[in-house]
């Protein structure tokens, strides 16, 4: 991996909302590795290189609100000469339940407009870390779900969930992306 990807939106009023756990990885992974992220506005967002065991990685939370994404990215990844397939987008994934993350390679949006802003730019074949954030039940409420909070009982579940792909680090850094999905498909 030589990018990583965290999707959110930015300001305080969305700091703490499910949609928002990009961003908490990404800044999980700045503060375990003592990355630093800055304003970079040629790249749309807070970009930060990291360096772990000889190997750099760009981290990136893109400013542009989630439905723009794709801007932020790709002008990261064609300033860095970044493939495509060398980029891993973490998102909130409403069809995996809370305390659930998934590693997958390529495929579709699935109604999220951040993956399809940067599927428009950038094509489909990037990793995605999907970390479940539930569904409210009816695809009516999905969007005021996303841009609020988690639940009481949610939120602990979310965080270990974090915390536990997070743990996962080493190994995606080193593209062992199989012994990344056996770590983490399989239940504590």
């Amino acid at each position: 991996m030589r990018l990583v990807v965290g999707l959110g939106n930015p300001g305080r009023e969305y700091e703490a909302t499910r949609h928002n756990v990009g961003f908490w990885w990404v800044d999980g992974l700045a503060q375990r590795t003592r990355a630093s992220l800055r304003r970079e506005s040629r790249f749309h967002g807070e970009a930060g290189k990291l360096v772990d065991g000889g190997r750099e990685c760009w981290l990136l939370k893109p400013t542009t609100f989630m439905n723009i994404s794709g801007r932020a990215v790709q002008a990261l990844a064609q300033f860095y000469k970044i493939e495509v397939g060398e980029i891993l987008v973490v998102h909130d994934e409403l069809d995996l339940p809370p305390g659930t993350v998934k590693l997958k390679k390529g495929g579709g949006a699935a109604g999220h407009n951040g993956l399809k802003d940067i599927i428009a730019n950038l094509g489909p074949d990037f990793w995605r870390l999907r970390i479940g954030i539930g569904h409210p039940g009816d695809r009516v409420d999905v969007a005021n779900y996303v841009l609020n909070a988690p639940r009481k009982e949610e939120r602990p579940l979310i965080e270990e969930t974090v915390e536990r792909s997070l743990d996962a680090w080493p190994l995606l850094l080193d593209d062992k992306t199989e012994a990344v999905m056996l770590k983490l498909h399989t239940k504590p």
